[in-house]
């Protein structure tokens, strides 16, 4: 377990070296495991950067409402799977499946068409708007989230409903009072995954954002490092790792509750 962390880690460590180090020992030809002149004149580029604050804000804008609107959406789409029968239910839930397995990149010109004519009919959601990278992570967040609380609102035994129901609850205050709070764990484990692939995208974020690039995304700020004659490695490197604190953070705050969520947390 020690050896699979480390080898896990160590991309990490040197990303953060990197960062650290002058720019004259990150371009040397033989590289060192550390340094022993630590600088932060890569971090003061990364921040001095046009825009960076405002690329950083609409990163977290977009996966704060990728992952709460992800989450209350699957977590009604999971219930409603689970406890109700109606017709083509199974079929849409094969659905789900099927949208899992198409790859994101065989989708991306399709997609870039359907938020072009969105965008004729709902201006704010079209392209070069930051609703054109919401909707699409969101599409691709749901299927999986779905699946996984349909198992946690399946691990909910029928009799709680009855009981609440017996006592005079209504399925509305059984939904957000009883079933909401025992699913938790697992609504933070999906959030999880959705709050990563919405805040590392790169391909939505190039293919969507093409002129206002007021409404660009904290990846597209790497690309200002990479220049034509030579790449600045130590911009990158910090970019990157500033990139990386925001998912550490969210990663502290739910870990207790992503542990029980992927282990499952509703027991009879």
């Amino acid at each position: 377990a020690l050896l699979v962390a480390a080898a896990v880690a160590f991309p990490l460590y040197w990303m953060v070296l990197s960062a650290l180090k002058p720019a004259g020992e990150v371009q040397s030809a033989r590289p060192r495991p550390w340094t022993l002149e630590p600088s932060l004149d890569a971090f003061r580029r990364v921040f001095e950067q046009h825009d960076f604050g405002r690329y950083f804000l609409n990163s977290l804008f977009v996966a704060g409402v990728v992952v709460i609107a992800s989450a209350l959406i699957a977590f009604l789409a999971a219930t409603a799977v689970t406890r109700f029968r109606f017709k083509y239910r199974t079929t849409l839930l094969i659905m789900f499946l099927v949208a899992q397995m198409v790859p994101v990149e065989a989708l991306t010109i399709p997609l870039f068409f359907l938020m072009r004519d969105v965008g004729s009919a709902v201006p704010g959601l079209g392209l070069n708007t930051l609703g054109s990278l919401i909707l699409p992570h969101l599409a691709f967040s749901l299927p999986f989230a779905i699946w996984m609380l349909r198992g946690f609102v399946k691990a909910v035994p029928q009799a709680l409903e009855e009981a609440a129901f017996i006592d005079g609850a209504s399925r509305t205050r059984f939904l957000w009072q009883i079933l909401f709070p025992l699913v938790f764990p697992g609504l933070v484990a999906t959030s999880v995954f959705s709050f990563i692939s919405t805040w590392n995208d790169f391909l939505f974020a190039k293919s969507f954002i093409i002129s206002a690039t007021e409404n660009s995304t904290l990846p597209m700020a790497l690309l200002v490092f990479f220049k034509p004659d030579e790449n600045d490695w130590g911009g990158i490197m910090a970019a990157s790792t500033v990139m990386t604190v925001p998912v550490l953070v969210f990663f502290v705050l739910v870990q207790r509750r992503l542990v029980s969520g992927l282990g499952g947390a509703v027991k009879d």
